[in-house]
């Protein structure tokens, strides 16, 4: 079967980096869109140019020019879009929208993935506020998606091992203690973590699979659904130590929120849901979903421990 030519929106990006070198390790032709409004950005400018030596196709295009955007989806058979959590809230939803708009109009778009990636916001209906919002505007950018009958895979990959793991789920930590930690209630609550690496290569799989066509693909890993205090038992293993343990009850942490900007206070109310509440894992994926690591057995991913050895 030929393989689909894939426009990537947001490849210098955090996941979309890793999005673009995915797709040309599968094989795909990969387009990326290059922005005027990186500037003089040399670094995002020098990963363009990269990506150009490793294959892709660097397409002009920007969402403050709709034929641009028109004309670079005219290209492609798939579109994903990896536009930040950052640039989702608030006014930038009307990007998201603004792209659903151009891949209709093109009307030749075989499957699109919306930039969502983290916690399934069909699934959490009761979040925290602020951070709900952020689910408020996916569902959005989900319902312009398929009353445009546009075809979709949403992707739920659920905690990215980089901001969850290195830190051992502490909130604005990114690199491992070795001396202590804050545990988030009585710690035992389970999440499900995922390198970015494993993710990109998952969502790439999906894009000609039938099976993931108009369903959310839910990265779960079997052996990487842990609680906090199994993260914590593992990272104390590599390095033969044992923390001190700091706990944080749920009022506390609520509380905690209060003197934060409004950004922190998001953040801080998606950690509140996944160490507290649980939100990942209290549900079943049922026929509307697949999961990854059944799908396609011949991933190797990343566990949690091969993630914590680069920090002993």
């Amino acid at each position: 079967m030929e393989k689909s030519k894939v426009l990537i929106i947001g490849g210098t990006g955090y996941l979309g980096k890793r999005l673009v070198k995915a797709s040309l390790e599968q094989g795909h032709e990969t387009f990326v869109l290059s922005r005027p409004e990186i500037g003089v950005d040399i670094d995002k400018i020098e990963m363009l140019i990269s990506f150009k030596m490793m294959g892709a196709h660097l397409v002009p295009g920007s969402f403050s020019d709709y034929k641009s955007l028109v004309d670079a989806v005219k290209l492609v058979d798939v579109v994903i879009s990896a536009v930040s959590g950052v640039h989702i809230r608030s006014h930038s939803i009307l990007l998201q929208l603004k792209l659903v708009e151009a891949i209709k109009e093109a009307g030749n778009v075989k499957r699109f993935l919306p930039s969502e990636f983290g916690t399934d916001p069909a699934r959490i209906e009761n979040a925290t506020a602020p951070g709900k919002v952020t689910f408020e505007e996916k569902m959005v950018v989900r319902k312009a998606i398929e009353e445009a009958g546009i075809p979709f895979t949403y992707v739920s990959a659920n905690c990215f091992a980089g901001y969850f793991v290195g830190g051992l789920c502490q909130f604005a930590k990114i690199l491992p203690s070795k001396d202590s930690v804050v545990i988030h209630g009585d710690g035992n609550i389970k999440a499900i973590y995922v390198a970015e690496d494993d993710i990109a290569t998952y969502t790439i799989k999906t894009i000609d699979d039938p099976r993931t066509l108009n369903k959310t693909l839910y990265i779960r890993p079997p052996n990487n659904i842990l609680s906090q205090r199994e993260v914590v038992h593992i990272w104390e293993n590599l390095i033969a130590k044992q923390l001190h343990k700091i706990t944080l009850s749920k009022q506390d942490f609520l509380a905690s929120m209060k003197d934060l900007d409004y950004a922190q206070q998001v953040g801080l109310s998606h950690y509140h849901d996944v160490l507290y509440e649980g939100c990942l894992t209290n549900f079943e994926i049922g026929d509307e979903g697949e999961e990854a690591s059944q799908l396609y057995p011949e991933v190797i991913y990343t566990t949690v421990e091969n993630y914590l050895k680069r920090y002993v």
